[in-house]
This record gives structure tokens, sequence and C-alpha cells, in this order.
């Protein structure tokens, strides 16, 4: 099953919340305490833009991708979004979603990729004061893939464990939670 319309929505909201970061936010804290801005930033361009469109063609990522301070180049915002274009493009050609990826089925690293530029997409929004807003179906089938990859992004210390929310939560601030964030968090 493909899903390219969810991929293609969370890029179009992630890419108008890149658009809106300044300078000065990059030094700022983060969701991911890991992360300040600059390192999540430089994570999402490296892993959701350039990676997404090198793993739907089955190419290797090239040397240093996960080092560059994509920040520091002139119009960088621009061209993340251009990227994203161009990794929505790559996932929505059928033959992207058949066979497998790095000895992943492709579906299933579509999941991965999609559910890092979702959360990765809050955490940005969140750390630069912003929302983060995806349609109903969109964050289903994010609740969806953080239910199935949960355990997995935990093992490997991607997530840490749940966070609470409250009762009738909707299913981005579930999944959200799911993932180890404060759905709430504020900086």
């Amino acid at each position: 099953m493909t899903y390219s319309a969810d991929i293609a929505e969370a890029a179009r909201e992630t890419a108008r919340v890149t658009a809106a970061v300044t300078p000065d936010q990059l030094a700022g804290p983060t969701p991911c305490a890991d992360y300040d801005t600059r390192t999540l930033v430089n994570h999402l361009v490296a892993y959701t833009g350039i990676g997404m469109e090198l793993r739907a063609r089955r190419e290797p990522h090239p040397e240093g991708l996960d080092t560059r301070d994509f920040t520091a180049e002139p119009g960088w915002q621009a061209a993340y979004t251009a990227q994203l274009d161009r990794s929505v493009a790559a996932w929505s050609e059928p033959a992207a979603w058949e066979g497998e990826v790095n000895g992943m089925p492709a579906e299933g690293m579509a999941g991965m990729l999609f559910l890092e530029l979702c959360l990765h997409g809050w955490d940005l929004a969140r750390a630069t004061g912003q929302d983060y807003a995806v349609a109903d179906a969109t964050a289903e089938r994010l609740l969806d893939k953080v239910r199935e990859y949960a355990q997995m992004y935990r093992d490997y210390k991607g997530f840490v464990e749940a966070a609470e929310v409250p009762e009738g939560a909707g299913a981005l601030e579930t999944a959200v939670a799911l993932s180890g964030r404060d759905p709430y968090w504020a900086g």
C-alpha cells in the first residue's frame, strides 16, 4: 500500500514551517533533547530532503551528508523546499514502493521516512513557536507508523518512553506522545 498523498502533505507542512525559521532561532532548544534547532534542521534536510529522494531511487547517501551545515548555505530554506518536492516526486513513482531499500521492504522505509518528516517537522515547529498541522487522515497514518516503529526506535535510542496525553487526544498529539515527546512542549 502506498501513501504518497500523506507524504506530500507532510512535506508541504514541513516546508512551510522551515520557511519561517529565522537565523536567531537556530541556537534555540527543541523537543529533541540532543538537538538544538540548527542540528535539527540539518538532520531534517539531510534525511527527509536529500535522503528521502535517494532512498526512493535506491542511491547511496553522499559522503558527509550527516555533518553538513545546510543552514550556513544561502537560500537553504528554498533549497530544502525544492528538495522535498523532488523527494515527494520520487515516492510518487510506483516503482519506489516495490522491492527493498537497504534490506527493508520499500513500504517500511517509506513509513520510517514519513515518520521522521512528520515528527521532526513537528519538533521544528515547536522549537520556533509555530504550529504543525496535517489533515486527520495524515495524522492517523503517522499514529499508525509510530505505533508500528516505536519499539524499534526506542531500541536504537531514537525515541524515549511514551509521554502521557489526556483521554480523547487527537492522532497527532498521540503520535507525538508515543514517540516520547511532550506534545505540549513550549521551550
